[in-house]
């Protein structure tokens, strides 16, 4: 079986075409990331446009570059949730219409359960697992029981970790996007700041990233201060807060398989640490590599095609939400 796969849930575009034996036959993936520099995050309303304008030209352009023939897709999958609504919007009208030309089925996607099958497109994950999902707009630590069975057990109460890193870069006038800026500064500096961990102590697996963005810019507004080591105190105090969180789900759930995805995922510093206490602790660790830590659509792919195997098709005047939780639309449709 073969699906053209669609995600447009924030400032990415990707196509992908993939088939259940062969894998990824086809993926392509264009960054909006020049176009929202200068606002020093990502503006709705030009990221749809974006999307808008470059669809198309991006299916071409794939079929041209892998010979496939559109006709001999099985279904669309696309992603329907979380997201921006406008950048949605636009991706889910161009699924549908490919399916009404092509009659073909249409298979929803949840942009998170995509997140967490993308370790799956380089090596099946044994069951159950724990999945802590950290990007621009999630920090969540899930339960994986089985496909379509998750179990939320917490998360951010404000600021995601992407964001934290975003709103941080831009305080120090590093530019956008901000993690990599950041996560690569300070490999150059030294944790000599005192910075909060918010919620570190409490027997929850809920975090807050909020404060410890004011403490930073509190010490921007005192001036004097190195970018390197502010940059090296920040991420230390943001890997605190996620390693101390997910050891306490261990601890709780007896589970010792860990998955970690999302953007954020691509930073050095999360890698080592966690790799680190997982040879320490001895626990299983799953990061998928940093091309498909950010949006993609061969993560849309592989979960549309699970979910497709198992008979879950969308009604065709189905529209994008831009939050449905998880736990929620894994039951969906089934």
């Amino acid at each position: 079986m073969h699906t053209l796969s669609i995600e447009t849930s924030c400032d990415e575009t990707a196509l992908c075409i993939y088939s259940d034996e062969k894998g990824v036959i086809g993926d392509i993936i264009l960054s909006q990331a020049k176009v929202h520099f200068p606002y020093g995050g990502v503006v709705p309303e030009l990221s749809a446009r974006e999307h808008t304008k470059n669809l198309l030209p991006l299916l071409d352009k794939l079929l041209k570059d892998t010979g496939f023939d559109i006709k001999r897709i099985d279904f669309i999958s696309f992603t329907l949730t979380p997201g921006l609504i406008l950048s949605l919007v636009v991706g889910a009208s161009f699924a549908k219409a490919l399916a009404y030309y092509l009659k073909k089925p249409l298979v929803p996607v949840h942009h998170l359960e995509g997140h967490i099958y993308s370790v799956f497109l380089e090596k099946p994950v044994e069951y159950p697992f724990l999945a802590l999902i950290v990007s621009g707009g999630h920090t969540d630590i899930y339960l994986v029981e089985s496909f379509g069975n998750y179990l939320f057990l917490g998360g951010t109460l404000d600021d995601a970790v992407g964001e934290s890193y975003d709103k941080v870069a831009k305080l120090m006038d590093l530019g956008y996007p901000g993690g990599p800026i950041i996560d690569q500064l300070a490999k150059g500096g030294n944790a000599i700041y005192k910075l909060p961990r918010p919620m570190i102590e409490e027997d929850s697996f809920d975090m807050s990233f909020s404060g410890l963005k004011t403490a930073v810019r509190k010490i921007i507004e005192k001036g004097d201060y190195l970018k390197e080591d502010l940059s090296a105190s920040f991420q230390e105090a943001v890997m605190d807060v996620l390693e101390r969180k997910i050891l306490l789900a261990m601890e709780k759930t007896g589970i010792k398989r860990l998955v970690i995805v999302g953007g954020v995922s691509a930073n050095s510093e999360l890698r080592r640490r966690f790799k680190e206490k997982s040879q320490k602790l001895g626990f299983e660790l799953h990061i998928p590599h940093p091309k498909l830590s950010t949006d993609n659509a061969q993560m849309i792919a592989y979960a549309g095609m699970e979910r497709f195997k198992r008979g879950i098709v969308a009604p065709e005047n189905i529209n994008p939400e831009p939050n449905i939780p998880l736990e929620i639309f894994g039951k969906l449709w089934s």
